[in-house]
């Protein structure tokens, strides 16, 4: 996750990280409106609004933590905050039965980073440069990890294709698929967290220079620093908010998806999947602009690994204890092909260890095929 600092004696929330605070005000709203029982649609969004800042100062927190801890125990801080905010909302619709939700917002999720952030980041951070150049290593091997996990993770709905009754629809009710294709996702699940706890050891330990550049930096103060009681602090508070935004966001899904038209599949994959992770998005962005693609890479297609072996698992783990039963690993068409196509292109866009503008265009452009596929389904 990069830097939320920002540089200037510009007032920190005037920087273009701490545009995210402008949106505090819709916490109180969302709330309000909550208790008044006002329009599903209305809470929806201004709850979705609120998820924001929340995040925000959730990252904030973190990157302050994580220059004090060390890079070991840093990145173990970014590692467990960095998606927290999805995850979070995720917990809240896995205990509200709203497994297609989740596994939408999942999916969602890894086609948001390595799509939408590192195609915007690749178009923005080269409209002023003929090429950006960044550690071909590193990323080959983040999306190599990606690439494995997204394998592990479809295995339990190819399972339920051929010896099971078939793959779901977008917008299916809550289905119980039995206890074989549920311990199956049970142990991919316990596999993919041992995967990612050896991710951890590679990127932090055993060849942290390459996750680690020098070139990178640190970037500049937008004051002074914090203090680590008043980060724990932060980080706590924020907590907190994300909880009650996430708990009010889930409540409304339903009666809003169905106001405005659209499906809870649409919701959970597009609108539930970005929100979650706004703030850390629009981080990669800056830092590809500032001509930091070996940062923004990290973050877009290393945010999407955490998903895809970390999040998900975890959501697995978490639902044998949460919800009416326990949540099966099983994607419906959908989902299967988007994601697939979409790390096979990260794969092969990474492998070449430079990008252009006209890259970040290909890659947003099939983001937003996927949105209309998503949308129309």
């Amino acid at each position: 996750m990069a830097s939320t600092r920002d540089s200037g004696s510009r007032p920190f929330l005037l920087t273009s990280q701490g545009w995210p605070y402008l949106l505090v005000p819709f916490i109180g709203v969302a709330i309000v409106l909550e208790l008044i029982h006002a329009n599903a649609t209305a809470i929806f969004v201004t709850s979705a609004l609120g998820v924001i800042p929340t995040a925000a100062l959730m990252g904030r927190a973190t990157e302050e933590l994580a220059a004090r801890a060390g890079p070991g125990i840093g990145g173990l801080l970014n590692v467990t905050f960095g998606n927290a905010p999805e995850i979070i909302i995720a917990l809240f619709a896995l205990n509200a039965g709203l497994h297609e939700v989740v596994k939408a917002s999942l999916i969602g999720s890894i086609l948001g980073n390595v799509l939408l952030v590192l195609g915007a980041a690749m178009f923005f951070g080269g409209l002023r440069r003929d090429r950006q150049a960044f550690d071909r290593t590193a990323a080959t091997s983040q999306s190599a990890m990606l690439l494995l996990a997204v394998a592990a993770l479809v295995m339990p709905a190819i399972w339920e294709l051929v010896e099971g009754r078939g793959l779901p629809n977008p917008g299916d009710e809550i289905i119980n698929y039995g206890s074989t294709v549920e311990h199956l996702s049970l142990a991919v699940a316990i596999v993919l967290v041992v995967t990612y706890a050896a991710g951890l050891l590679f990127s932090l330990k055993t060849h942290r220079a390459l996750f680690n550049p020098v070139h990178e930096g640190e970037a500049a103060h937008a004051g002074e620093p914090w203090s680590i009681r008043r980060a724990i602090l932060a980080l706590a508070v924020a907590g907190v908010a994300v909880g009650v935004m996430s708990e009010i966001l889930v409540g409304s899904i339903s009666e809003a998806a169905e106001g405005i038209g659209l499906s809870e599949f649409f919701v959970g994959a597009i609108v539930v999947a970005v929100v979650g992770n706004v703030a850390e998005h629009w981080i990669a962005v800056i830092v590809a602009v500032r001509n930091k693609m070996d940062l923004a890479v990290n973050i877009a297609v290393g945010s999407a690994a955490q998903i895809a072996l970390f999040a998900a698992p975890l959501l697995v783990l978490a639902s044998f204890a949460l919800g009416p039963h326990p949540m099966a690993l099983v994607f419906n068409g959908f989902e299967l092909g988007a994601v697939l196509v979409a790390v096979l292109i990260a794969s092969h866009v990474t492998n070449e260890g430079e990008s252009n503008w006209f890259e970040g265009l290909q890659l947003l452009a099939v983001y937003v095929v996927v949105g209309l596929a998503f949308f129309f389904a």
